[in-house]
């Protein structure tokens, strides 16, 4: 009896290592991105270019005139809406002449040309968006419901299923980004919005961010493997 309670222990004690080395995982890709960006913000781009600049010169060398450029007034979140067709910046990615500016800015015009030339993973991604804010935010709520209405298979399941639509969403993501940063390099060396060199640091840069995708996406497969093997057991 000892010995089956002492193996029940060591397997739930396993998977909780999932979860621990999925955290590890992204903070070790954070802290890496961090690093590498704050190392680039350093450096200036040889041209003086902002990145709101080479985001321009970009989108009106792709023939993409419909795109609107806006900064926004935090340290985060650059991205491309494709619902709206604008390249959102940073305040320091919009107005800084760093590599690492050009070389962000130069990825969310990436975005916008997937989107002007309908690259499949990016519509993949985007006709996802509203099932998978739906699923990440009942996800857990409905496996918690489950598990104390007496361990309701059926609401953990269904509450399982909704995690695996956000964990195939970030799969999904992966594509996108990396291509996203080919393109974005591709135009710099292009358009010579930057040295050769600087080109390199760019490159970095976007390797770098490119990962904290990969750890996310490893994490959640590592949290889905998680709640399917406490699924699986609890069923026995």
């Amino acid at each position: 009896m000892f010995g089956y309670y002492g193996f029940y222990g060591l397997y739930y004690d396993a998977t909780y290592l999932l979860v621990i080395l999925g955290a590890v995982i992204c903070l070790i890709a954070s802290a890496r991105v961090n690093s590498v960006m704050n190392k680039y913000k350093q450096v200036q781009n040889s041209t003086g270019m902002t990145g709101a600049q080479a985001a321009q010169r970009i989108l009106q060398n792709e023939g993409i005139g419909n795109v609107r450029i806006e900064c926004l007034q935090d340290s985060g979140g650059d991205h491309y809406d494709p619902r709206t067709q604008t390249v959102r910046l940073s305040y320091e990615v919009y107005n800084g002449t760093s590599v690492t500016a050009v070389a962000v800015a130069a990825h969310e015009c990436g975005h916008a040309i997937q989107h002007a030339h309908s690259y499949a993973p990016l519509t993949i991604r985007s006709s996802l968006v509203p099932a998978v804010n739906l699923a990440s935010t009942l996800s857990w709520p409905i496996i918690l419901l489950g598990i104390l209405l007496s361990w309701n298979q059926i609401l953990i399941q269904i509450g399982i299923w909704a995690f695996a639509l956000a964990v195939l969403f970030q799969l999904v993501t992966l594509p996108v980004e990396f291509n996203a940063s080919s393109r974005a390099l591709a135009k710099i060396g292009q358009y010579g919005l930057m040295s050769e060199r600087e080109t390199q640091g760019g490159r970095k840069v976007l390797t770098a961010a490119a990962f904290t995708y990969v750890a996310a996406a490893a994490a959640s497969i590592l949290q889905l493997l998680r709640l399917l093997l406490l699924f699986n057991r609890r069923k026995d």
